[in-house]
């Protein structure tokens, strides 16, 4: 199977992830118009436990591709299957007992968060989603191991095409008995892709393994060890990460009442944040996810071959990659929140303001993501770990102390996402410099792309007031100059010479 480059593969990735999470506002969008901000407040509290299990056993398929792409390195076929094997059995067990564990206390854990208590229904029926996971990821982490993007791409749009039919069917069909029932509806829809994406890469799966030709495979324990020694540390990371999260979902609602909020309007506030201006957040994050699924492997490949020079030039080149999405993704949010809310949610704006705010730790998400895949790629997984923990503990500290204040609200949990993110990624990126020596050029990385999209903005907000003047519309301004806004910044990233033509020619057609 042909190897794709770094900047094609995430080019493959993120324009699937881009894709996708705008085909999951499909599913946001006539849900939300089913059950409001209500009944979305019910399915986010539920969703931070289920991104919990995914951030826990993130580390396996992230293992697995780095584990596959080091074997195919040194021709070892053998142990490609083996590390496959080997990640279904564990990933088997975490999903299952977290399946398990969700299920006996799902009531127990509504009461300890002082949760609403009809999010209950939300909560049972997103605890099936990690059994069909469980596989899906590690067939995910064994193509990008074999540096092929295209077939976790495809299962991304079917995973994401399933969720949005089956979640808003049964969100329809059941909310006549209620809003709670539908929330739960549209919770069971994550299951549902999960198996349907699932089914397509195990079929993908069994026409590789005829090509990688291994007859006989010969039980290797070492591989379980070196599996574990390297998904554990990359797992607490992305746990650490996916806490952040769930720090929103345990301490924004308790506080809230505290600020004086009763349950409905706390309920309300919490969906803005995590049901509309997260999930606009996250749009752009797909394509930093997809840079670090990119980026793993081949940097693995380069480090087992002791390729110094080459890695150097594939951490630059994915620290400039990361900045190009960062910029214009922050100020494009920052700037457009209104229409942008306008667009997407059919008129429900109600919190246009936090994502305007929240868009401002879009760079540092970005930067942490890139470089914590940078340091996992080359078995230096454990410092990231503590940074973000740390950058966990700051986040903690300041929704705790900022979100009981009246006037602040809502807006010191946000303020807490932009510490936390911020104090990780400086943390990684002086981890960076130390271990590899490296010089940035942060000219090149940072303020190139921020000149592009600052010249950018200007142009797209012209362009919307302009095409608002002349046709009255919200949304076709919107569309129109978020559109030419995309356009000119590919345009201006050229002129300034942040990335050269030829070089990114080359870099698509060749490793």
């Amino acid at each position: 199977m042909r190897k794709q480059s770094l900047v094609k593969g995430t080019l493959i990735l993120g324009l699937a992830s881009i894709f996708t999470r705008l085909l999951g506002l499909f599913f946001r969008i006539p849900v939300q118009n089913l059950i409001g901000d209500e009944g979305m407040g019910y399915y986010q509290l539920s969703y931070p436990l289920y991104a919990v299990f995914i951030a826990i056993s993130l580390g396996i398929p992230v293992a697995v591709s780095k584990m596959v792409s080091e074997r195919i390195a040194v021709n070892d076929r053998s142990g490609i299957i083996q590390t496959l094997r080997y990640s279904i059995l564990l990933m088997g067990f975490l999903s299952l007992g977290f399946t398990g564990f969700l299920f006996a206390f799902a009531k127990n854990i509504v009461s300890i968060l002082k949760w609403d208590p009809k999010s209950y229904y939300s909560l049972i029926c997103i605890a099936i989603a990690p059994i069909f996971i469980a596989v899906l990821s590690c067939l995910r982490g064994f193509f990008q191991g074999l540096q092929n993007m295209t077939p976790t791409a495809i299962s991304q749009f079917l995973e994401q095409l399933g969720r949005v039919v089956f979640g808003v069917g049964l969100a329809y069909f059941l909310i006549p008995k209620g809003i709670q029932y539908a929330a739960a509806g549209a919770s069971l829809g994550a299951s549902i892709g999960g198996l349907i994406a699932g089914l397509y890469l195990l079929f993908k799966y069994l026409r590789v393994r005829k090509e990688i030709c291994v007859k006989k495979i010969k039980k290797d324990k070492k591989i379980m060890d070196e599996l574990l020694r390297i998904a554990i540390p990359i797992s607490m990371a992305a746990a650490v990460s996916g806490v952040i999260g769930l720090i929103d979902s345990i301490l924004v609602p308790q506080k809230l009442l505290e600020a004086g909020f009763n349950y409905q309007n706390s309920t309300i506030l919490y969906s803005q944040l995590t049901g509309k201006a997260a999930v606009l957040i996250n749009v752009p994050l797909g394509l930093s996810v997809a840079l670090g699924y990119s980026l793993v492997p081949i940097i693995s490949e380069a480090h087992v071959l002791n390729r110094d020079l080459e890695m150097k030039n594939k951490i630059n080149t994915a620290l400039k990659l990361a900045f190009i999405i960062a910029m214009p993704s922050l100020f494009g949010l920052f700037f457009m929140s209104h229409p942008i809310l306008n667009l997407i949610f059919k008129g429900q704006v109600g919190g246009y303001n936090i994502l305007k705010y929240l868009s401002l730790s879009v760079p540092f998400i970005i930067l942490a993501q890139t470089t914590t895949s940078v340091l996992q790629g080359t078995n230096n997984c454990k410092k990231p770990v503590v940074n973000l923990l740390f950058g966990c503990i700051v986040k903690a500290i300041l929704t705790y102390i900022l979100v009981p204040i009246p006037k602040m609200n809502i807006y010191g949990a946000v303020i807490g996402t932009i510490a936390g993110y911020a104090l990780a990624s400086l943390l990684n990126i002086i981890e960076l410099k130390r271990y590899f020596n490296i010089k940035i050029n942060y000219y090149d990385i940072i303020i190139k792309p921020t000149y592009s999209a600052v010249i950018m903005t200007f142009f797209v907000v012209f362009i919307y007031k302009y095409v608002y003047n002349y046709t009255m519309s919200i949304n076709i301004s919107c569309i129109v100059s978020v559109f030419l806004g995309i356009v000119i910044y590919g345009i201006l990233t050229i002129v300034f010479g942040v990335f050269q033509y030829k070089a990114i020619k080359k870099r698509l057609i060749r490793r």
